[in-house]
This record gives C-alpha cells, structure tokens and sequence, in this order.
C-alpha cells in the first residue's frame, strides 16, 4: 500500500496564498513546475490525489482532464456535490466526497493501489489531512519568497507536537524541497 503525502508550496514565512488569496507568487511559471525532477516524481508515483474543492475550482475543472499533472483518479473534498460534473476520461475521474476527510482519504487509497495518495490544494484540507493523523509524508516546496501576510499553511492544527524525520532535501533556484516522514506513534 502506498503512503499519503501532503504536499504544498509556500513562502519562507509560511503562507500559500497572499492576502487577497492570490497564488500567483508562488506559482510564477506553471510549465517550469511541471518539468521538474520533484513533480515528475510525484506525477509517476501517486495513483489518487484528494483536492479541496476551492483548489479544485480555482482552475477550469473541465480542463483537468487534458491538462492536469495527475491523470488518476480525484477526490474533491466538499460539502456539496456541484451541479454539473466536470468531463472525465479513463484516467482522470471525479468523485465528490461529502463525508470528510477520512472517507476522502479511504476511497482514494483504494483506488491508488499500491501508488501514493496525494493531498493537495488549500491550507484547510492539508490542515484536516494532518490534524486527522493521516498523513505518512509531508512534502514542503519553499518558494523564496517574503509574502508578509496571507493564509497560512500551519495555522490552525490542533494536535499535540508532531515529530518529523526528514527524509530528503532538493535545493533548485526556484524552490527549496524539504520531505518528512511523519514519526507516528506506537
């Protein structure tokens, strides 16, 4: 079974948004992004992602399924299902999880086999993600970068201290790559 890895880009002083929720910052060349060792890592190992639905909206979501990196399974945590469902392909499908995260996190993993499940999109759904206990790995891109104000990553988890082993560090100009495996208890 493969492991669930929340992952997320972020400013040196910890936010993933600006103040006016703009990722732009973060994110000024998408084609770079997607030709790095790290995505394409990602990419080739992660058989299911689980995606916030404001993340999942913040793009054309009926684009996703020619363009977006994952092609495999999505589930879009929410409180509603939408209307209108997004195209779909073999590969990519759509499945609106209204039960939490938990529920999210099970369907996906039995959809990705023995690939990873991917976290990805909103500081709230990674925040669940963690405060659930459900993450093995956290995969931290560090843009340098000084947003000053914004939504923060870390703001709002709730549980006692979490012990990180660091399991790998990438260095690039654009980006600052720092993987932990998360120590769970005994």
């Amino acid at each position: 079974m493969g492991k669930v890895i929340a992952g997320a880009t972020m400013s040196l002083d910890g936010f993933i948004a600006d103040r006016k929720g703009d990722v732009s910052r973060l994110y000024p060349d998408l084609e770079a992004l997607r030709n790095t060792e790290a995505l394409q890592e990602s990419i080739r190992t992660t058989g299911a992602v689980v995606i916030g639905r404001r993340a999942y909206a913040m793009g054309d979501p009926d684009s996703y399924v020619n363009d977006y990196e994952y092609q495999v399974p999505i589930f879009v945590l929410t409180h509603a299902v939408p209307e209108r469902l997004p195209k779909q392909s073999e590969r990519l499908t759509f499945t609106f999880v209204t039960d939490g995260m938990e529920s999210a996190i099970r369907q996906a993993r039995a959809a990705a086999g023995d690939k990873n499940v991917t976290v990805v999109g909103g500081a709230s759904t990674f925040q669940q993600c963690i405060n659930a206990g459900l993450a093995d790995e956290l995969h931290i891109y560090i843009k340098p970068l000084l947003l000053g104000e914004g939504l923060r990553l870390f703001e709002h988890l709730d549980l006692e201290p979490i012990e990180l082993e660091i399991t790998r560090v990438i260095e690039s100009p654009d980006f600052t790559d720092l993987r932990f495996r998360v120590v769970k208890g005994n």
